[in-house]
């Protein structure tokens, strides 16, 4: 890599890092592909994310369990060649000691990937120990400082006997003092707890947005930072495929036509690989 190139590198870095102390919350669509990134790069969203999800089920693999590895990288750095911040989503780092997953990290950002998910779940449904997730943040920041690294903690998800929020707060004071830049807390269950995790965490907090339980009106109301799609994208794009299937065999074409609107054309869909080029 260049000097000009790590140059870049740390520019696009610094750049995420400002979205995240902007006037609003930084809305962070997630991609599962290529394809998914070009869109929403194309519609004018200032950065992407990357949906371990969405890219597993696209590779028939299972979510979380460090096994898309290949893909995530392959993905993360094909959409850094996009005009938008990348934030690719390493799980728990895919298996490693702390200086194995900072190499990963600091690989990521030198092929111009601005931030990192990092979560400290496991596969076996268990939190990591917090001093040992600590190192593996602590690691990260000193192989690539400019790399945003957005700490998540399953409290809520996986969190068993314990009270959640007591949990949550605990784990995000822990990574935000190893140097993670944000915090991840997927499933907070309502305003009172967002609030207090705001009040008490110095760094950005990033929600999950739920469109059962979320405004982005209220969650920029309430102090949080980034609000991410996660899954939802890849979700939404199966139920769509879906819809559209059916409609064919609809006995309304209104069906249809309601379907076919705003689809774009085959040279639209086509014309999405030209950014890669």
């Amino acid at each position: 890599m260049t000097a000009h190139d790590r140059s870049l590198a740390s520019l696009a870095s610094l750049d995420f890092r400002a979205l995240h102390r902007g006037p609003r919350p930084l809305l962070l669509p997630n991609a599962w592909d290529h394809a998914s990134g070009a869109a929403l790069a194309a519609e004018g969203f200032p950065a992407v994310g990357t949906t371990s999800l969405g890219v597993a089920a696209a590779a028939g693999k299972p979510d979380a369990h460090g096994a898309t590895r290949t893909e995530t990288l392959a993905l993360a750095r094909g959409l850094a060649r996009l005009p938008v911040a990348v934030s690719a989503d390493i799980e728990s780092g895919f298996g490693g000691g702390p200086d194995d997953i900072a190499a990963l990290a600091a690989d990521l950002n030198a092929a111009g990937v601005a931030g990192i998910n990092i979560e400290d779940g496991r596969a076996d449904g268990t939190l990591a120990d917090i001093a040992a997730h600590a190192r593996v943040i602590a690691a990260i920041k000193a192989a690539a400082p400019d790399l945003f690294v957005n700490a998540r903690t399953d409290a809520y998800w996986l969190g068993g006997g314990a009270d959640p929020l007591t949990e949550t707060l605990r784990r995000s004071e822990a990574y935000a003092a190893a140097g993670a830049d944000g915090v991840f807390v997927p499933s907070l269950p309502d305003d009172a707890a967002i609030a207090a995790v705001v009040a008490r965490i110095e760094v950005p907090l990033n929600v999950l947005f739920a469109p059962d339980r979320h405004t982005y009106a209220r969650l920029a109301d309430l102090g949080v930072a980034r609000i991410s799609c996660g899954s939802l994208l890849f979700r939404a794009a199966l139920h769509a495929t879906v819809a559209a299937a059916r409609a064919i065999t609809a006995e309304f074409p209104e069906a249809v036509e309601e379907i076919a609107a705003g689809i774009p054309s085959y040279a639209a869909a086509a014309a999405l690989a030209d950014a890669f080029a």
